[in-house]
């Protein structure tokens, strides 16, 4: 026969609020939630709108229709910033330095990878994208509407950090910099040394 297990003591004297209160802390105390969006965003190998594209806002959206340039790709929450579409207002925190007055301004905030799509380069719908290689060999985007090939952006060959022109102590010198470090010789000879001495 079996025998019924009486609860524990500090399982009965806990009053439902202190229940609540306790599965609260361990939420907050950190496990990562698991959204959707970033574990799709993960699966993705292939982009094929990237910064400076033209395109067109489609599916289920208020501005559905609207073109623009993106200004931003962000590929681990698969979103895009597009300039003028999607626009919001947001707060902003006054800057002596700079000169800027506290208030609101409006500007562009994300919208899903997947409410976006090119724009043909020679129709102007929107389209879907394809690859191809070229005789060269180098790979292209295509687009499947009228199948003209779509460039990658201008923009892209800017960099948007440049790359700082200023010397101080900390950079090396040219001298340090050409100097030979590795002779392959001497490197030979070393390694027979230490076989012989059994090293």
């Amino acid at each position: 026969a079996k025998t019924k297990t009486k609860p524990s003591v500090a399982c009965c004297t806990m009053s439902w609020a202190a229940r609540r209160v306790n599965f609260q802390r361990k939420l907050a105390q950190g496990r990562p939630k698991r959204i959707p969006q970033l574990i799709e965003a993960a699966k993705k190998t292939k982009w094929n709108i990237l910064r400076g594209d033209t395109v067109q806002v489609v599916g289920k959206h208020a501005e559905k229709g609207k073109q623009g340039v993106i200004i931003e790709v962000d590929r681990k929450s698969d979103q895009v910033v597009v300039e003028g579409v999607n626009m919001k207002e947001r707060f902003v925190k006054a800057d002596p330095e700079s000169g800027t007055k506290r208030g609101s301004e409006m500007m562009p905030h994300p919208l899903n990878y997947s409410q976006v799509n090119l724009v043909d380069p020679v129709t102007g719908f929107p389209t879907r994208v394809g690859r191809k290689y070229l005789e060269d060999g180098t790979r292209v985007r295509v687009s499947k509407r009228s199948g003209a090939i779509i460039p990658r952006p201008e923009i892209l060959l800017i960099r948007r950090k440049p790359i700082s022109q200023t010397v101080s102590d900390k950079c090396t010198t040219d001298e340090l910099v050409w100097k030979v470090t590795y002779d392959p010789k001497q490197d030979r000879l070393d390694r027979e040394k230490y076989d012989y001495k059994g090293l």
